[in-house]
């Protein structure tokens, strides 16, 4: 009996182009592609821890709300919650309601202000790690921040363009991610 993988590429690659399903817009325009902005690194970090444990599916179809919960995910805004802020979004439906994950963001977001500090910004600070191997940007990660395990930070750094591997070769959105050059393409891929 053979087993077929079935990849994200295959899988978004095969959805009809309809507002129903977010994964084929986050496969064709966002994923693997590299971010500039220091909010919209850590709108995709806190995304991504927010997937641990669930679909990505879930996490894009509450991804409007959670923009909207987190003051479009200013990282000053977010640093400076206080209690209030934290009960609000303990009681939001509209995203993943789970205490050490906001905890998270917050403290991520006030460590995020403290890297922006003294390198500049948070993209400045990610570039200067460049390159390391999976197993080195996990210890990066774990060192500055909160709830980054393996799989968070091998995801946020594919998504962001950190890492290679958001698309297969011969996936048709591959020579489009190479064209705004992600950093994994500077140099080659180091040992994982």
């Amino acid at each position: 009996m053979e087993l077929i993988e079935k990849t994200y590429c295959k899988f978004s690659n095969s959805l009809d182009d309809d507002s129903l399903n977010p994964n084929k817009k986050y496969h064709d325009t966002a994923y693997g592609f590299p971010i500039d902005d220091d909010n919209e690194l850590f709108a995709r970090l806190v995304l991504e821890i927010n997937q641990a444990g669930l679909s990505w599916s879930l996490i894009l179809h509450k991804k409007d709300h959670f923009y909207q919960a987190y003051d479009n995910f200013s990282i000053a805004k977010v640093a400076a919650y206080q209690s209030e802020d934290f009960d609000r979004l303990m009681s939001d439906p509209g995203i993943i309601r789970n205490k050490l994950k906001i905890q998270a963001a917050i403290y991520n977001a006030q460590q995020i202000l403290k890297i922006q500090s003294d390198y500049g910004s948070f993209k400045q600070w990610l570039d200067l790690q460049h390159p390391k191997s999976k197993q080195e940007w996990v210890l990066v990660f774990k060192k500055n921040f909160k709830f980054t395990g393996g799989e968070i930070v091998n995801e946020f750094l594919m998504s962001t363009g950190y890492l290679a591997g958001a698309h297969q070769v011969d996936c048709p959105i591959y020579a489009q991610v190479l064209l705004r050059k992600p950093k994994w393409c500077e140099t080659p891929n180091i040992g994982d």
